[in-house]
């Protein structure tokens, strides 16, 4: 009985606490741009719970406990620094302080941590970048709520408006109808705000940001500068155009770069951020963020490339189901995709596995891939099976690979999980590229196979806005800074 007690006042001690982080992480926040992290998860806008949940999975990746009694020190030694626009994670303050040997207290162990977000040092804050989506399917959705989460305090990102079709014609409930699908989802649930609609003005209000709705059936019905859009990034999810004459169709008056959600043709440059977005030259204006799978094992296999060399791979991805397939047997130009999408797996081809070339131009391993379409509505796994260099271990690859999503520059785009019961609904709403699945992992000699878990919808979304902040410049540093 002690111990049940024990463990319910240590509860609701940890409760208090965590319930005492959230106005400092807010008003950090909206004053400062500072975005709290805890090994790479945000906790902005995060309840209580949520807060003590991502302390106990930290511990679970990290081996180590980490709890609130442990990060709020930190986090109350940010509040009285004169901090610019930046992310901190405090995870990695307290996990680092515990091994440094200086005799610093907390307060002096932050400032020295995060010198680069303060005082001479400190980026100002800058005017927000215009966005504009063209379409407004599921990624174009999902960006949305990003957005929106990111409007009015930090990542200087502002969504002024969507382009759906309708231009000739449109039903009188289409802004109605298209509010409610931003506002419920069937799969990422509902949207964590207000929106309301304004149909005089053809525009959804989403937490207070104006968004307007543009009718046109052709990027050349639109002048942006018409509604006050200047120097925006416009991100096209429609995969209608996707070399770079049809994607330049979109460089009209107001739009000064265009990013495609979809692989890009041609000469097009493919970027999975983390990996190859340093390379975009600032004149670009049109480039594409790949797919979805290339997004999940291009970082995993540069971790791997990078430490172990990769001679060859193959990836099997086991994908969830999308709109381009039907709901029953009807025509479709793809044999396969034809059949019913809920009904069956469905073997069809994957371009990920010749988009890592671009990614990754200094890899000369030779990777194959294939793809079967499942019926669940999101979430995918990828089999990256790779014949490496030099010989490894199990262990060893996973302790690597774990400190890789801990520490490493690629830890935003890599998780690692060691839950013995996950399944793919697990991972609806992960905001990384990929999550390695450590029991899944196998490793014998030469050979690791890698299982991959992605949300396919919503990582991708949150490596699209990460290149969307990297190319508008408002991609503010990270501090403790990664390992390199």
């Amino acid at each position: 009985m002690t111990a049940t007690v024990d463990s319910f006042t240590n509860w609701k001690n940890r409760e208090e606490i965590a319930e005492s982080m959230i106005p400092l992480i807010g008003k950090l926040h909206r004053e400062r741009d500072v975005t709290v992290l805890l090994h790479s998860r945000s906790l902005v806008n995060k309840s209580v719970v949520s807060i003590l949940k991502t302390h106990r999975f930290a511990r679970q990746i990290a081996g180590a406990e980490l709890s609130v009694t442990e990060t709020l020190p930190f986090l109350e030694a940010l509040t009285r620094l004169d901090l610019g626009p930046s992310q901190i994670d405090i995870g990695m303050l307290a996990a680092t302080y515990r091994t440094d040997d200086r005799g610093l207290t907390v307060e002096e162990f932050t400032a020295d941590a995060v010198a680069g977000a303060t005082g001479a040092n400190k980026i100002e804050r800058r005017e927000p970048r215009d966005v504009v989506l063209y379409g407004f399917g599921r990624i174009g959705r999902l960006l949305a709520r990003l957005l929106i989460e990111k409007a009015g305090s930090g990542n200087g990102l502002r969504l002024r408006a969507i382009v759906v079709r309708g231009n000739g014609g449109r039903p009188a409930d289409d802004l109605v109808k298209r509010a409610s699908l931003l506002r419920r989802d069937s799969v990422h649930g509902q949207f964590q705000g207000t929106i309301t609609v304004d149909e005089a003005n053809s525009t959804i209000v989403a937490n207070g940001n104006e968004i307007r709705v543009i009718h046109a059936d052709d990027p050349s019905q639109v002048d942006y500068t018409a509604y006050g859009i200047k120097n925006a990034i416009l991100i096209d999810n429609t995969g209608k155009w996707r070399d770079r004459e049809g994607l330049s169709k979109h460089l009209r008056p107001g739009v000064a770069k265009v990013v495609l959600t979809a692989p890009g043709k041609g000469d097009v440059p493919n970027i999975v951020h983390g990996v190859n977005h340093e390379t975009l030259k600032p004149d670009e204006t049109v480039l594409s963020c790949a797919s979805c799978t290339t997004n999940a094992i291009v970082p995993p296999l540069k971790a791997m490339a990078d430490e172990y060399g990769v001679l060859r791979g193959h990836v099997e991805t086991v994908h969830s189901f999308t709109n381009d397939q039907n709901l029953l047997d009807n025509y479709h130009k793809s044999d396969r995709r034809g059949r019913s999408a809920p009904l069956n797996m469905v073997i069809t081809e994957t371009g990920a596995a010749s988009a890592v070339a671009k990614a990754l131009p200094g890899l000369k391993a030779k990777i194959t891939g294939s793809s079967i379409r499942v019926p669940v509505p999101d979430v995918s796994i990828a089999i990256l099976n790779l014949q490496l260099a030099r010989e490894t271990t199990r262990e060893e690859v996973l302790d690597y690979l774990r400190e890789v999503s801990l520490t490493s520059p690629l830890k935003r785009q890599i998780d690692f999980i060691s839950a013995p019961d996950a399944v793919s609904s697990d991972f609806i709403g992960s905001r990384n590229a990929s999550i390695v699945d450590a029991g899944a992992t196998k490793v014998e000699g030469d050979n690791a196979i890698l299982y991959l878990w992605y949300d396919n919808e919503f990582g991708y979304s949150c490596q699209v806005v990460r290149v969307v902040q990297y190319v508008s410049g408002v991609e503010y540093p990270t501090f403790p800074a990664p390992a390199v």
